[in-house]
């Protein structure tokens, strides 16, 4: 199945474990982002019923959301499709080709399939042939710089009733490191009919109209580069309709936003798993900010809601953005 009139959007926030949860995705779609997907999640997991992987799939409001699944048993995949759609009422189903860890990976599922194009082919039309929403797939470049087939990955999952593919510019073997490869997913832009996302160093909206102009791509996938900074998505929207950049939001309105985001998680997961996650991404809010190491210190012990509200007081209280 395609998507009706084109993608549901050109700027998607890519799925990426442990980050792109509910709260995190609520957020970003209310800043900008036009379609989110979820944490990748265990074909497996689904199939025998495991109740924290059904917890990732919760829908965001705000933009066109997909789950995505991740697994190498074309039966077991379709069958978790299914049931991800019946649990989330999502928009489309995406099938992880992309990830690049060892214990998922080397177990021949994520990034590991694109060593078994053929195995990847069935997994993709037993998928769609699952589902009555369209299915996507995110991939590498290829396993390493000496094997790079997206391009011919992508057109077999064309063939098998993909409805669009998101390629991020590096191979298995290079994780986050290097520079992305646009040039490779040109490539792939030119041998589909499907809409391609171009995915890999979006991190500015410089970089995104450089990345459109030498891909040719339909769409932007952006991953680490909103890190701490969900307004990216407002800031590329802009770029691609040629208006000014807007200014970056003032430290006490991005912490406004930490703060949003942590009432979000612990609403969905719980004080205790919010304050753990809290420890992280936290103090992505603070990047660039000066003196501000006391306050990372103590966020890297936040262990209740009363202690995320005090510290985000001391920061608006102590802390400036430099230059003013």
């Amino acid at each position: 199945m395609r998507f009706a009139d084109g993608l549901p959007g050109r700027l998607w926030l890519a799925p990426m474990a442990g980050v792109t949860d509910y709260a995190y995705r609520t957020i970003c779609a209310g800043l900008g982002a036009e379609v989110t997907v979820t944490e990748m999640v265990s074909s497996r997991a689904l199939v025998y019923q495991d109740k924290k992987s059904r917890t990732l799939l919760r829908k965001n409001a705000g933009s066109a959301c997909g789950v995505q699944i991740f697994g190498n048993d074309p039966a077991i995949m379709a069958e978790a499709a299914g049931l991800a759609l019946e649990a989330s009422g999502c928009d489309f189903i995406d099938i992880n080709m992309g990830c690049p860890m060892p214990k998922v990976a080397g177990t021949g599922d994520g990034s590991g399939l694109m060593r078994t194009p053929e195995l990847a082919g069935r997994i993709v039309r037993a998928v769609t042939d699952a589902v009555p929403v369209p299915v996507t797939v995110k991939m590498r470049t290829g396993w390493d710089k000496g094997s790079i087939n997206c391009v011919e990955l992508a057109k077999i999952c064309q063939d098998n009733g993909a409805a669009a593919v998101a390629v991020h510019g590096r191979t298995r073997t290079m994780l986050y490191s290097g520079t992305a490869d646009w040039d490779i997913i040109r490539c792939v832009k030119e041998a589909l009919t499907i809409p391609v996302i171009a995915n890999g160093d979006i991190i500015s909206p410089q970089a995104a109209t450089r990345c459109l102009a030498r891909t040719g791509a339909d769409g932007l996938m952006v991953g680490r580069g909103c890190f701490g900074d969900p307004w990216l998505f407002a800031q590329l929207r802009a770029a691609l309709a040629g208006e000014e950049n807007p200014a970056r939001a003032p430290l006490a309105v991005r912490i406004g936003v930490a703060e949003e985001q942590f009432a979000l998680a612990m609403a969905d997961k719980g004080e205790h798993i919010a304050c753990l996650e809290a420890r992280k991404y936290f103090s992505w809010y603070l990047r660039g900010v000066p003196y501000s190491n006391y306050y990372k210190e103590r966020i890297s012990k936040i262990s209740s809601a009363e202690e995320v509200r005090r510290i985000a007081a001391g920061i608006r209280r102590d802390l400036h953005d430099a230059g003013e």
